[in-house]
């Protein structure tokens, strides 16, 4: 970690007063407490694992959208919209709506009704030993991956914001996450991630509000993003054309095919289908949230509710770093092709320094200090839901089923506190794998095309044809895998600066090519292995393969009773409505 360590210690974008260090202290003084509160209803593991199964749906619905609200996301996604633009907007609009809804009415029933502690967990009922322990693994290196991009990121921030030495914010960040997981479990962590939800919007919204403000509204935006692309320096520099960067579709910036067929092809299959079912439907960080819930109709309705603020979160997270693009001189000067000296990392200006250095030119004091405790706020919800679901997996996939068996519900406890720390240092080494990248969202498409994509091929093959075996299930697993890894080292530009070249494509496209092949793969090895090998009985299906499960359970028999708005398919539909409107309008 030496090139972080080398960071300076004295520079700082924005100069922070005390009335920004007392709203920052106050919310950590709420996070703690929550922490701490949290912790009088840990009696066994299911409640620090699970929260007891006790959640309302409401709760767990804001949990499950903040969970995906990290430091990653705003500071990624930001980053693309001040380099791509618009199209960006696919990540939620095709890349995690439709995928939502999908996990539940579809998914969630098979999750919940099996009383499974995780989705590894579901793995091995359906498909034995081999595909669990592929699954367990790879995911759990996956959490420890991304919560080092988490911390990472939280470093850059408090760093470029306030001045600390990195490894001192590092440290006290990492310290805090710890302590209210390892007090309260994932009660915790879920409520602490509804009071992060409300602060991030509280923290961006009057960002992108000001900004807009600065530049003549969305018109204004519109009319400069015009002028900047039409610029000989920004030809030069091969940026995105205006029609491409103000409209969502085709989405050649995005997709970085120059055919507008491909580009939609490869968004609408890659993303929308490969990438985001397989993100949202088999990632136990956002599953989890959803297993806490109180019921099979709360445990459905839980990624439905998150579906609405994920709908309209693109105002907030992409729109400030298309101001930025345009408002902020470093980010012109880097788009235009410039190098431009300092940004969080102290190593040059990167599009991930989009947020930073609008709010920097826009907020006053006492917002700064909301921004800083917002942003703070999404690194925590990050990392605290990495965190969680690892020492879950960790605990029962792998010690408790591999390592050692049959121990007291207090030994398993004390692995899951003691998990939780193991991850919390090992993310303080992984940060430095995030410090390479220009733009975050690169490399996590790129995980999730590694684990994710043949993950959910696995999954939706084995839920729905009872003919999938466990041979299948495990070989698919592990080809579908190896085959993205493959395609992502030939891609050029599919890690950070690295251009190999083989395969000839730009932006994110590499990564929606590689999950799009481990789908394939997985596919077609999953068929032809089944049916050369064994599968299990019908018997053993009841409850992991749609046709062998009756539909009572798969629905709460109490929901009928529930006005039409608080019922999962009527919820569902309206929000499936809404982001096809959206669609439209951009």
């Amino acid at each position: 970690m030496q090139a972080l360590a080398d960071l300076p210690t004295a520079d700082t974008l924005i100069s922070a007063n005390a009335v920004d260090y007392l709203i920052i202290a106050l919310y950590f003084v709420f996070v703690l407490g929550i922490g701490v509160m949290a912790r009088r209803a840990v009696s066994d593991s299911i409640d620090f694992f699970l929260s007891g199964r006790s959640l309302p749906a409401w709760v767990t619905g804001l949990a499950f959208i903040s969970a995906n609200l990290g430091a990653v996301e705003i500071m990624g996604m930001s980053a693309n919209g001040a380099e791509l633009g618009i199209s960006t907007v696919h990540y939620f609009w095709v890349g995690a709506i439709p995928a939502m809804l999908f996990l539940g009415v579809v998914m969630m029933p098979f999750y919940y009704g099996s009383k499974v502690r995780s989705v590894p967990e579901f793995m091995f009922r359906r498909f034995g030993t081999g595909a669990h322990l592929v699954n367990a693994l790879s995911f759990a290196l996956a959490q420890l991956l991304i919560a080092g991009v988490n911390l990472y990121l939280l470093g850059s921030i408090v760093h470029a914001l306030l001045g600390w030495p990195l490894w001192v914010a590092l440290l006290v960040a990492a310290a805090i996450v710890l302590s209210y997981i390892t007090l309260g479990g994932l009660s915790a962590a879920i409520y602490n991630e509804v009071l992060q939800f409300f602060v991030i919007v509280a923290a961006l919204l009057p960002l992108t509000l000001i900004g807009l403000h600065r530049v003549g509204g969305y018109q204004g935006l519109k009319d400069k993003i015009t002028e900047f692309a039409s610029s000989p320096a920004a030809t030069a520099a091969k940026v995105p054309s205006a029609d491409q960067q103000l409209h969502s579709w085709p989405g050649e910036a995005l997709s970085g095919f120059s055919s507008p067929f491909w580009s939609i092809v490869g968004i609408v299959f890659g993303l929308g289908f490969v990438l985001s079912f397989g993100y949202w439907t088999t990632n136990f960080v956002e599953v989890q949230r959803a297993m806490a819930s109180n019921s099979i109709s709360a445990a459905r309705k839980t990624p439905i509710i998150g579906s609405f603020p994920k709908m309209f979160v693109p105002f907030i997270v992409i729109l400030p770093g298309m101001i930025a693009a345009v408002l902020v001189k470093e980010i012109g000067q880097l788009k235009a092709g410039g190098t431009p000296p300092g940004g969080a990392s102290g190593e040059g200006v990167k599009y991930n320094d989009s947020l930073l250095l609008l709010m920097r030119d826009v907020l006053p004091n006492g917002l700064l200090g909301v921004a800083i405790a917002g942003l703070l706020a999404a690194f925590m919800a990050g990392m605290a839901a990495n965190i969680s679901a690892f020492n879950t997996v960790f605990s029962y996939d792998l010690w408790q089923r591999y390592i050692r068996k049959d121990h007291s519900d207090d030994y398993y406890l004390r692995i899951g506190r003691l998990a939780t720390v193991g991850a919390t240092v090992i993310a303080i080494f992984t940060a430095i794998v995030a410090s390479s990248f220009s733009n975050v969202m690169d490399y996590l498409q790129t995980l999730f095309g590694f684990f994710n994509a043949p993950l959910f091929a696995t999954f939706i093959l084995g839920m729905f044809w009872k003919r999938m075996t466990p041979t299948a299930g495990w070989v698919g697993l592990s080809a579908g895998t190896l085959s993205a890894v493959v395609v992502a080292f030939l891609s050029k530009d599919a890690f950070g600066s690295v251009s190999r070249g083989v395969i000839p494509l730009e932006g994110q496209g590499a990564a929606f090519v590689a999950a799009s092949a481990a789908f394939v793969v997985d596919i077609v090895l999953s068929v032809v292995v089944s049916l050369v090998t064994q599968p299990k009985p019908v018997s053993e299906l009841r409850g992991l393969v749609y046709s062998e499960t009756p539909r009572k359970d798969l629905v709460d028999p109490m929901e009928h009773r529930l006005p039409w708005y608080r019922r999962t398919l009527p919820l569902a539909g309206i929000s499936l409505v809404l982001v096809t409107i959206l669609n439209f309008l951009f």
